[in-house]
């Protein structure tokens, strides 16, 4: 799967057949959980022109809003790797690593006091929830890892998949969500390292493009689908 920024225009993406709704869902504090998913859209693997500005009558697919909305497609994030941008946060067991920039405003971090704090206790089950909220997070912001080997205990996805993040609690839509892509190549320009879990912006708003930066919660941008 390959997903190519087009120059102010919209994501072509050559290598999947589908591309799905996935519903945020919370528990019973109302903190994000789990996903539900959601309706399929059909996508040709020899490519589909995917919506980028927030603006096409056809979302997923692009309609062509971007050359009539006025759209400022310039993507203006750092092309550093996940290593160059985060930050690691150390505990007695676990450590965190944590590129906040990449963040999507998922939430998934803020169950059981948040992530930050679960990785400074020393029990089984607090570092196993920071595992679970590092493996939730679809930005790929955050990664637990084990202080005494220094290897990553929470998982990567290795499956390609195609989403398209819900919000209900939020009462919006969210990002596209990117598992296990190939390439993240930008027309006229230099490509972006890939990182197992990407988010990239469809609402238009973000000031982190390609990534979504969470604009989408404080313009309660809904995709209508």
């Amino acid at each position: 799967m390959k997903i190519t920024v087009l120059a102010n225009g919209s994501y072509r993406v050559v290598g999947a057949r589908q591309i799905t709704q996935l519903f945020i869902q919370p528990n019973a504090q109302g903190l994000s959980w789990s996903y539900r998913e959601g309706k399929a859209f059909p996508l040709q693997e020899e490519g589909s022109l995917l919506c980028r500005c927030g603006h096409s009558a056809n979302k997923p697919y692009c309609d062509g809003s971007h050359q009539t909305t006025g759209f400022d497609g310039r993507v203006d994030a750092t092309r550093a790797d996940y290593f160059q941008q985060a930050q690691l946060q150390e505990g007695p067991v676990a450590a965190l690593s944590d590129a906040e920039k990449l963040c999507a405003f998922a939430r998934f971090c803020d169950a059981g006091g948040q992530i930050w704090n679960l990785v400074e206790q020393t029990d089984a089950q607090s570092i196993a929830l920071a595992v679970r909220e590092a493996e939730h997070c679809p930005a790929g912001r955050l990664k637990v890892w084990d202080i005494q080997s220094q290897e990553q205990i929470s998982k990567e996805p290795d499956t390609q998949a195609l989403y398209l993040l819900e919000d209900p609690k939020l009462h919006c839509s969210a990002a596209l969500w990117v598992k296990a892509a190939d390439a993240l190549d930008v027309e006229g320009d230099k490509p972006y390292p890939v990182r197992e879990r990407m988010t990239l912006c469809r609402c238009g708003a973000s000031a982190n493009k390609p990534f979504c930066d969470g604009s989408h919660a404080s313009i309660k941008w809904q995709d209508g689908l």
